[in-house]
């Protein structure tokens, strides 16, 4: 994905030159990215990006006028019109479509310029009058920086394969972080999968001197919102429509295509219900799969009709089969080992949402944001492929997580689930194009704070919130057959049904029971996942592992390399793989993590 690299501190400048310029390198994933560098050897710096072409980072290095103030910056910031133009009044010079007014942000409010960055970023600024450097990313972490230290010299990158490709040292795989993968589907803390791998907190703002001073601070600390007062019910609705109606327009600029991604859920409605949108300017689509059209595209054509916006149905077919191996191996090598391999799937479909447009506005985070939905809980895989060390230190990882699994809120959403769980789908989807989302807005959040509790805990603030931008959109049903005002019986029968259907997708899928999937391994005749699946969901592992990647299954899971991972007990490996492929037991989850697991080795600890 987009991002920075560099070096600071003192030392060769050919050295320092030819390390950022590897690392750049190893960012460089698409034919639609640039990059550069730059270096200043007097205050100790080398660094490099890498961006989306056309987007909004796609102006650096920028520069002040007067050549003493330089920034590289990466990602997006969404400000108030207002405060771009007010800059202009000041007498500075810039593109307001792109990232150029930043620096002038800066001189006018100085360090206080991070605090009003309103996205996700990370970025390092140079001083060259205050002979200072500035690092720094933003309040969720979203924008991802690792770093390691040694012999005086701080290497970062937005990407960690950058920092095993010049110090290979760190190539190597730190248990307790693996376990707490294989548990969680993210590493927990600072730490990384790599020994020797850090990374720079969320909210962070390192200064480093000539001298060799190194200030490491948090601008963001989330009990300053936390200290905030609880409004009324009526009061915060109020404001909460307001806040939204207002900030909803910052999404929808720029000078890139903007396309709307649609569910069947109340999230992206809600966007559509109050955004800007003139009549088939910003194409709409949604994610489908081989067996049916699932409530997702139904719904989405609804509302994509009476917004008066294209849409299209983006499906996962039989293409995606044949090009899988290889977009397994870049989902695990994009992200760093941090998303499984089920994330080819994602890399498939926003290369083709690309195709649409380069930038996709999100429901993503609504839930978590307004509903306080969690996504963060240790998964269930069976120990005895494992050698019984290391299930000890799977055992280990779940339970030095349990305090931080059981906290609850905004600070606990926004400072944990946001950095750690949610950010490898951020990152493989950034990859191919720049990802919106209006929940995360800094506006948004801090106004979460001061929601009555019982507020966050249900949807009827988003219903209605839906029926007072667009009464037509508040009369479509959702993909879990809820509607904001529901008619008697008729209603309740819907839901019942979505519901049922909703967790058979589910059950038949990814979480069928062994006692389960014996019983459909005898009925294996009738072919009863064309009766039940894809009514819901749009990926089907359970049955592609067994049936269409079957072959890439046995060519990595029973090769010896995998076979002889330390980690792992062969003989079960091999044991588990026909079991499923047989269809006799399901062992999806187990199959999806080990597969992940061994690509990881393969391009990131062999090949890197």
């Amino acid at each position: 994905m987009p991002g920075i690299v560099g070096i600071i501190g003192r030392g060769s400048s050919v050295d320092r030159v030819n390390e950022v310029q590897r690392m750049v390198k190893c960012m460089l994933h698409e034919p639609f990215y640039a990059s550069d560098t730059y270096e200043n050897e007097k205050v100790g710096l080398w660094i490099g990006w890498v961006i989306h072409k056309g987007s909004f980072a796609d102006c650096m290095p920028i520069w002040n006028e007067t050549k003493d103030v330089c920034l590289i910056f990466a990602g997006e910031n969404f400000a108030e019109a207002a405060e771009i133009e007010l800059l202009r009044t000041k007498g500075h010079s810039f593109d307001s479509e792109n990232a150029s007014y930043l620096v002038h942000l800066y001189e006018e409010t100085g360090l206080e310029f991070i605090e009003r960055l309103n996205g996700w970023f990370s970025g390092v600024l140079i001083d060259l009058r205050e002979q200072r450097i500035l690092m720094f990313n933003d309040r969720c972490g979203l924008g991802r920086i690792y770093y390691h230290e040694r012999a005086g010299l701080l290497y970062f990158s937005s990407e960690a394969k950058s920092l095993l490709k010049v110090l290979p040292s760190l190539r190597k795989l730190d248990p307790l972080s693996l376990g707490e993968l294989l548990s969680f589907d993210c590493t927990l803390g600072d730490r990384t999968l790599f020994s020797g791998v850090s990374l720079v907190p969320a909210g962070s703002m390192w200064t480093f001197l000539p001298n060799g001073h190194v200030s490491k601070d948090n601008y963001f600390k989330p009990e300053r919102l936390e200290n905030q007062p609880k409004l009324g019910g009526a009061e915060y609705y109020e404001r909460l429509k307001e806040t939204f109606a207002r900030i909803i327009l910052k999404y929808f600029r720029g000078q890139e295509r903007v396309a709307m991604s649609l569910t069947g859920g109340i999230d992206t409605r809600m966007i559509m219900a109050w955004a800007p949108c003139p009549p088939y300017k910003v194409p709409c689509y949604t994610f489908g799969g081989i067996y049916r059209d699932c409530a997702d595209v139904k719904i989405a054509r609804q509302v994509a009709r009476i917004c008066r916006q294209n849409h299209e149905t983006i499906k996962v077919d039989g293409k995606f089969f044949s090009e899988f191996p290889t977009l397994a191996d870049k989902a695990v090598y994009y992200t760093d080992g941090t998303m499984d391999v089920s994330g080819a799937v994602g890399l498939y479909t926003h290369r083709i949402a690309r195709e649409i447009a380069p930038v996709r506005v999100t429901g993503n985070y609504g839930d978590q944001a307004l509903r306080s939905d969690r996504g963060f809980n240790p998964g269930s895989i069976r120990e005895n492929v494992f050698d019984p060390e290391f299930a000890r230190l799977i055992r280990s990882a779940i339970a030095g997580a349990d305090p931080v699994a059981q906290d609850s809120g905004i600070s606990f959403f926004i400072s944990k689930q946001m950095p750690w769980y949610y950010y490898p789908r951020f990152a493989l989807e950034s990859s191919q194009l720049t990802v919106r989302s209006p929940y995360l807005d800094n506006d948004l959040i801090s106004l979460l704070y001061q929601a009555p509790p019982e507020l966050l805990l249900g949807k009827e603030l988003s219903f209605r919130l839906i029926a007072e931008g667009s009464a037509k959109l508040a009369k479509i049903p959702t993909d879990r057959g809820l509607l904001y005002r529901p008619i008697p019986i008729i209603t309740k029968c819907r839901h019942l049904y979505q519901e049922f259907t909703f967790k058979a997708d589910w059950a038949y899928n990814h979480g069928m029971p062994q006692w389960l999937a014996q019983i459909d391994h005898a009925l294996a005749f009738l072919h009863l996942e064309r009766l039940i699946l894809g009514r819901h969901k749009y990926h089907h592992f359970r049955i592609w592992y067994r049936e269409e990647l079957s072959q890439y299954v046995k060519d990595i899971l029973l090769d010896s390399r995998t076979r002889a991972r330390p980690y792992l007990q062969g003989a079960f490996l091999e044991e588990m793989v026909m079991s499923h492929l047989r269809g006799s037991r399901n062992y999806t989850w187990e199959i999806q993590k080990i597969l992940t697991t061994e690509l990881i080795e393969r391009h990131l600890i062999e090949e890197t």
